[in-house]
């Protein structure tokens, strides 16, 4: 079956008891069992759950795993990842990434013994350079966050397989809609499900994939016994926003398309960040990589400071002042005071992450609303201030 099919119908069949079309929340948190010492398929809801079940199933589906695994957030799902490492390996990770990774590499990862380093995973030559004899774990994001970088994920992968580490890619931006890390020779893959797989600003989850039995019963154990499971209900929710997941994110990305060209053009914009454009300098693996569309993720640097990025981001009516990503609605914020505030100033600056960057996460309004909406918050910026930017 094509992508579109088995999101709505694997892991999603008939209820086999009453032949309802969309299955029964499971709430239950304990089961029934056979015998004394004897199993059944469910025991006690932190170990499994059937609703959980149908969403892991129509993950690893769409991923093209062996088995998924459903946390209670995104960032769950990575700390799940980073319990398989022990005192005295190394994490190396790109430098554009999710300001909660950041943190949680950063600020608790390392209090247990683990060393984390930070390098551009668009330098291959650069990033393997950073390798240690003791790292475990290398962790990517294509396209990065905020910067929208694209990483080789093929090259990446043969890289760490070669120094003995896995390879772990955060794939909430493109989603499986684009790219399926595992088929380019990822071990894990990561979701926040709370974004593009539910899509609608209703749902926390988070969500691993991988393509080798082993490491799934590796993972399943270290969840099981720490508990970041997903409920019931926002497993169910997920499960629905899957259903029109490829839909929305071609659609958005149409979008993000638009909007990325039009910017491209203003000179009320210092610079635009989106592999879409032809001048990104990762436009030809993103082409290679990506599924036929480049993202509904874009980002962009007024010409000005801080505080001019401040302004344009308080200033629109449609795209929403707030943190998080994926959904229908569109969404702005400024990264250095919110998403990636979690950095420390200097290493923010370090790694480009600039104070007049705004981030925007395209949803489903109409293109000329969205476009209006951000000519507005912009008039106010004087047309001489050019592309100046360093």
């Amino acid at each position: 079956m094509k992508f579109r099919t088995r999101a709505i119908h694997v892991g999603n069949e008939r209820d086999p008891l009453t032949g309802a079309v969309v299955r029964p929340i499971h709430l239950a948190t304990t089961y029934v069992q056979p015998g004394a010492g004897e199993w059944g398929e469910f025991d006690y809801s932190r170990s499994g759950n059937p609703t959980r079940k149908a969403l892991e199933t129509t993950l690893a589906s769409l991923e093209s795993g062996c088995g998924a695994l459903a946390y209670a957030s995104g960032m769950a799902a990575i700390h799940g990842v980073t319990m398989l490492l022990s005192a005295g390996d190394h994490v190396l990770a790109g430098t554009d990434v999710y300001g909660g990774t950041y943190r949680l590499l950063h600020k608790v990862v390392n209090r247990a013994g683990i060393d984390v380093s930070l390098a551009p995973a668009t330098d291959l030559d650069a990033f393997e350079a950073a390798i240690r004899p003791e790292t475990r774990l290398v962790w990517i994001e294509s396209p990065g966050n905020p910067l929208l970088s694209i990483t080789d994920i093929a090259a990446c992968a043969e890289i760490a397989h070669r120094h003995g580490a896995l390879l772990g890619v955060d794939n909430t931006f493109a989603t499986p809609v684009l790219t399926r890390p595992l088929e380019l020779g990822a071990d894990i893959v990561m979701h926040s499900a709370t974004k593009y797989l539910g899509g609608h600003s209703d749902v926390l989850g988070g969500a691993l994939v991988v393509r080798d039995k082993e490491l799934y019963d590796r993972l399943y154990f270290l969840q099981n016994a720490t508990g970041a499971v997903l409920a019931p209900l926002e497993s169910f929710l997920c499960s629905r926003g899957i259903k029109t997941l490829e839909l929305r994110v071609r659609e958005q990305c149409r979008t993000a398309q638009r909007l990325a060209e039009w910017l491209d053009g203003d000179d009320r914009i210092a610079r635009v960040l989106y592999p879409g454009l032809p001048d990104h300098p990762g436009h030809a693996i993103a082409a290679r990589q990506m599924d036929g569309a480049f993202g509904a993720m874009l980002s962009f640097e007024v010409a000005g400071d801080f505080a001019a990025a401040k302004r344009v981001a308080e200033s629109t009516k449609l795209f929403q002042l707030a943190v998080s990503l994926g959904a229908v609605e569109s969404l702005i914020e400024q990264p250095a005071s919110m998403s990636h505030a979690s950095y420390d100033r200097d290493a923010r600056l370090a790694h480009g992450i600039r104070d007049g960057l705004i981030r925007l996460s395209v949803g489903l309004e109409d293109f000329e609303d969205l476009q209006g909406d951000l000519d507005q918050a912009l008039a106010w910026i004087s047309q001489a201030g050019g592309r100046h930017l360093a």
